[in-house]
């Protein structure tokens, strides 16, 4: 089989979808190019209703899934563009999808992308529909990307977290146990929706709107009440609980928007933090990537309650921050062509090791 494969990613952050052309001829995974297309405001608005219970429509959903592809398809043309590689040269895709609706307490999951459509465009075979096997087999079906952290990340006789902060953030815990991950809380989600609430922006950069504002304490301590947080793992979440509403029903009073952003970060750090230190309390190195990887803000408070331990993105461990999604889906989308099961037992507790994904050839 080949050694390049190209991963695909769109997380519940909604601001685009992010291409990696990854060779596996060594002994780690190695970008050669990547390529990002942001998501324009229509369709990040339509994705939006989508992902509410109750507002959406199949004619809506089979559009979006239409304009996904398209979109998929520009993001993969550019990446292998800019490293100069033929598509025949590409063994497959690995394309996560947009995900509208994750219900693993009803056991099921829904994503956005029509890889048949891509498959067509680009002449290449696609991988997609990963998630829905783990459900199969008992899983959470999330999240799936832990499993990848343990092949490239782990170092024996360390113990590190690897921290993916997107819409939602999810933890990986490596040390001398078997790999530890699940989503630990809203990681940009709520932080990006109450801004765009208050039309300043559709995220928070650098998280100085954010750092214009106080903790409110009382909010803070309703939000980290919810039992979500100090449920056991195997679990994951989304946007059907951490969304606005659930930040409206525990406002105390009417606080400040800025202050109300400030609280959100707050949100986000502590349960991350909070989270590795239930779980993995020998914990010495911590390592960030994903979208919330570029607040500066939330860095800093991920960094001042995690002292001592230490603290960087995943570039310093020759991934950079914003490339390990896509670069995990290329991974995956090698293991289906491989017909290797992957073991996410621990991680979402399915029953047993599957292959993961479904083959669209081009």
């Amino acid at each position: 089989m080949g050694c390049l494969y190209v991963g695909l990613m769109s997380g519940t952050s909604l601001d685009g979808a992010d291409a990696a052309l990854v060779d596996f001829a060594g002994e780690a995974p190695r970008v050669l190019a990547s390529c990002e297309r942001p998501f324009s405001p229509a369709i990040r608005s339509r994705l939006e209703r989508l992902c509410q219970p109750g507002t959406d429509g199949l004619d809506e959903a089979g559009a979006c899934s239409l304009e996904l592809a398209d979109l998929y398809t520009e993001a993969v043309e550019g990446a292998l563009r800019s490293a100069g590689v033929a598509h025949s040269k590409v063994t497959a895709i690995g394309c996560h999808g947009q995900t509208v609706r994750h219900r693993p307490e009803l056991g099921f999951t829904l994503q956005l992308g029509d890889p048949a459509r891509l498959a067509e465009r680009t002449g290449i075979d696609v991988i997609a529909d990963f998630r829905r096997r783990d459900m199969a087999a008992g899983g959470q079906g999330a999240p799936l990307v832990p499993a990848f952290h343990d092949m490239v990340f782990r170092r024996a006789g360390v113990s590190r977290a690897i921290v993916n902060i997107g819409g939602i953030s999810n933890v990986t815990l490596l040390a001398d146990h078997p790999v530890i991950g699940f989503d630990c809380g809203p990681g940009n989600r709520l932080m990006d929706g109450w801004i765009a609430l208050h039309g300043a922006a559709t995220y928070d950069e650098g998280g100085r709107w954010a750092s214009t504002g106080r903790v409110n304490a009382a909010l803070l301590d309703r939000m980290l009440a919810d039992p979500y947080f100090t449920r056991p793992p195997p679990k994951s979440t989304g946007r059907e609980r951490f969304n606005l509403d659930w930040v409206r029903e525990r406002l105390p009073g009417e606080p400040a928007p800025q202050d109300v952003q400030a609280t959100l970060l707050e949100l986000t750090a502590r349960s991350i933090v909070d989270a590795i230190d239930r779980h993995a309390a020998g914990t010495s190195e911590i390592y960030l990537c994903g979208g919330g990887a570029k607040n500066g803000r939330l860095v800093q408070r991920i960094s001042e309650l995690a002292a001592p331990k230490s603290l960087a993105p995943t570039d310093v461990l020759g991934v950079p921050a914003g490339q390990v999604e896509p670069v995990a889906f290329a991974w995956l989308a090698r293991k289906f062509v491989d017909r290797e099961p992957v073991d996410l037992g621990p991680i979402t507790g399915a029953r047993h090791p599957c292959v993961l994904g479904a083959l669209y050839p081009a």
